[in-house]
């Protein structure tokens, strides 16, 4: 009996792109999530993927080319990465930095009390 068809098209994807992929998601500034969402898959694939790399099911040497692409838009993940920390760390500074005048303030106000306090007493 044949097989029917449903219509439904699942997407086949070379060993190559596997490991190139599950390669990406073991770099420490990438996670799996951001990895699947630039190479457009679900990020349970690549988990799936990454299970089975760990078990040598991909028995094949390491790529070194990859999708422009997908390449692409890593890099773009990895730039705003890379922006927001550095926002953040700017916040910061300037959070810092408003604590520290409001306390030069407090001070001169505490000075000022205390030396026109001084001056009333004197005269």
């Amino acid at each position: 009996m044949p097989k029917m068809l449903t219509g439904k098209k699942t997407q086949q994807y070379s060993t190559e792109f596997k490991v190139k992929a599950v390669e990406w998601s073991h770099q420490a500034h990438r996670s799996v999530k951001s990895v699947a969402e630039a190479l457009d898959i679900h990020p349970f694939m690549l988990s799936r993927w990454r299970k089975e790399y760990r078990e040598g099911k991909f028995a094949m040497k390491r790529v070194k080319k990859a999708p422009a692409d997908a390449k692409k838009k890593i890099q773009e993940q990895d730039e705003i990465a890379r922006l927001k920390r550095r926002i953040s760390e700017l916040q910061e500074e300037n959070d810092i930095l408003k604590k520290f005048q409001r306390f030069q303030a407090e001070e001169r106000r505490k000075r000022s009390d205390s030396s026109g306090s001084t001056d009333e007493n004197t005269a």
